[in-house]
């Protein structure tokens, strides 16, 4: 920094006019006080710090305890104490002013050298002890002998500098300039550049920014401008790190303004809603919490904004779930796409209930649990709403199905789905209860009841009469059977349980009906049971012809299962 002539008017209180008196023993020290800073000051002589090194680096580095650059602090303040000495009487002045032009002369040598020392010192990654101790002590110095704006001119810029090194480290990028080109910049990129780069690092440096870069040059400034110039060093804070605050701020207000409604994007809008939820109180601390506070009242926008755009995103899923058509229905009762993505959803979505407790904080909803909490937390309400708009929906698709069977058989492998699901995931099962997940594990199984029934209704019809008809009884299961060839269950689990209902309420009542009618007919129990056991992905059951059959079934009489369907 070049630094001006500066004239003891500019930069002194105004003197009192001159009084005429000889030399005193004050002069004589006067004098002496300045020969011996003349000599320090020519030593560390700014001009030469290419060569020379640093006065407070290279003493700490080298195990000086500070001697030398305590020396130089006191040499700077008897040079400016002498130049007002000599400025407030005449006659310790000399006849031609020679005691004042050489203090202020070599003050502002001095002066030279310390802002150079500043700017080595505020540039400097090295020991933060080190630091924290000199930086003030030059400060201090400066702004006591008048070179206030110089001090407060090389703090800010070498400090902005090394701010915005220290976030392009972080970011993985360097951070944008100034306050115009936060918004300009940010709102220019694309979701997938956003998604791509930007956030990822951002959520890597936020945090670490606000809860620990900030209050460090917050304590920095605090540190080096105390006292009565608090309010200089609060000034010098907001120079050095307001715009820089903003530019990070601007990625989360470009984030809400390019996700919202959009369900795959919700989870990053959650990640920045969680870093900057996470990390407000640090923000607020160090920016100051009042209504001037330019950057908290932006993050507070910043978090307002985000927050709508979770809250909107979620809401516009619930709406598309409860408009989905309820005639679209999966064919042969399978898992309907839409219960695979709710859930799948859900399960992401439960490991964010902390972040949902605060978006949905006045949410009045409850759930009643008789087990469980009477008001669950607002996590639990959105995530119960959108589960019940899903399960709502599947019944409305569910009765869209001509067979009654099948019907019944979609909400068994959907239920089903929905409770494990909801049991794999101990957040969405945290979230929702332990008791709901029970409750639609019942579901599922009672529907899977009511589809035997309805599937094999018209066998067991024919079955339960004392006069059974034989080709009715056989024309009613091979119908039974080929009903259910394309229809598909969820998974193994659920056609095992679908299954082994089945055989248990049919093949022990046509056994019954085989004892009495065997001759009339050409299915046996264990064809019957083969059968059965086929459907939903089963393992074939085949007969072993010469198997000893204690039932009395008649071997010789049973066909090939194949043959049953050709």
């Amino acid at each position: 920094m070049a630094f001006m002539a500066s004239p003891s008017s500019r930069r002194h209180a105004p003197l009192p006019p001159p009084r005429h008196h000889r030399r005193t023993l004050s002069s004589t020290l006067v004098d002496e006080t300045v020969a011996a800073a003349a000599a320090l000051v020519h030593k560390w002589h700014p001009d030469d710090a290419p060569g020379g090194g640093s006065l407070f680096l290279d003493a700490a580095a080298g195990g000086d305890d500070g001697g030398e650059p305590q020396r130089f602090l006191r040499a700077a303040a008897d040079l400016h104490r002498a130049m007002l000495f000599f400025a407030s009487d005449a006659s310790t002045n000399g006849s031609d002013g020679s005691g004042l032009i050489q203090a202020q002369a070599l003050l502002e040598t001095a002066m030279r050298r310390l802002d150079l020392e500043l700017q080595l010192l505020l540039s400097d990654d090295g020991d933060a002890t080190r630091r924290s101790s000199s930086i003030p002590a030059v400060a201090k110095a400066m702004m006591a002998a008048g070179y206030g704006r110089e001090c407060v001119a090389t703090f800010k810029s070498r400090r902005r500098a090394a701010l915005s090194a220290a976030l392009h480290r972080l970011l993985g990028f360097p951070p944008l300039p100034g306050p115009g080109d936060h918004h300009h910049h940010m709102h220019k990129l694309s979701w997938d550049q956003l998604d791509g780069t930007v956030i990822p690092s951002w959520l890597a440096a936020a945090p670490a920014a606000f809860t620990s870069l900030f209050p460090a040059e917050k304590r920095l400034c605090d540190a080096a401008f105390s006292g009565d110039a608090a309010a200089v060093g609060d000034a010098v804070f907001a120079a050095v790190a307001n715009d820089h605050a903003g530019g990070l701020l601007a990625v989360a207000e470009a984030l809400a303004a390019r996700a919202r409604r959009a369900p795959e994007r919700l989870f990053r809008v959650l990640d920045v809603h969680d870093a900057l939820t996470a990390s407000l109180p640090a923000l607020l601390s160090v920016f100051g919490s009042g209504d001037g506070s330019e950057v908290a009242a932006r993050a507070a926008l910043a978090v307002a904004k985000v927050g709508d755009a979770a809250r909107g995103t979620l809401g516009g899923l619930e709406a598309a779930i409860r408009k989905e058509p309820s005639k679209g229905t999966a064919a042969g009762g399978a898992v309907h796409p839409l219960t695979r993505y709710v859930m799948n959803y859900l399960v992401f979505l439960a490991d964010y209930s902390h972040g949902l407790a605060l978006l949905y904080d006045d949410d009045s909803d409850s759930f009643s649990d008789s087990d469980e909490q009477a008001s669950p937390p607002p996590s639990s309400s959105i995530i119960h709403r959108l589960v019940t708009a899903l399960l709502g929906k599947l019944e409305a698709k569910a009765g869209s199905y001509r067979e009654v069977a099948l019907s019944y058989l979609f909400l068994a492998n959907n239920t089903g789905y929905v409770a494990r699901k909801v049991a794999g995931s101990g957040e969405l099962r945290g979230v929702l209860g332990e008791r709901w997940a029970e409750e639609q594990g019942d579901k599922a199984t009672a529907h899977v009841a009511v589809y035997v029934r309805a599937a094999w209704g018209k066998v067991m019809t024919s079955l339960g009469g004392g006069e059974a008809d034989p080709v009715a009884v056989e024309a009613a299961v091979m119908e039974a059977v080929g009903a259910q060839e394309q229809w598909v269950a969820a998974d193994e689990e659920t056609g095992e349980a679908l299954r082994k209902a089945a055989a248990a309420a049919v093949v022990p009542k046509y056994r019954m009906f085989y004892r009495r009618h065997g001759a009339a007919v050409r299915l046996t129990p264990g064809d019957v049971a083969a059968m059965i056991a086929a459907l939903f992905g089963g393992p074939l059951q085949r007969r072993q012809e010469d198997r000893p059959n204690p039932s009395g079934d008649h071997p010789a009489r049973r066909p090939r299962v194949q043959q049953l369907f050709t």
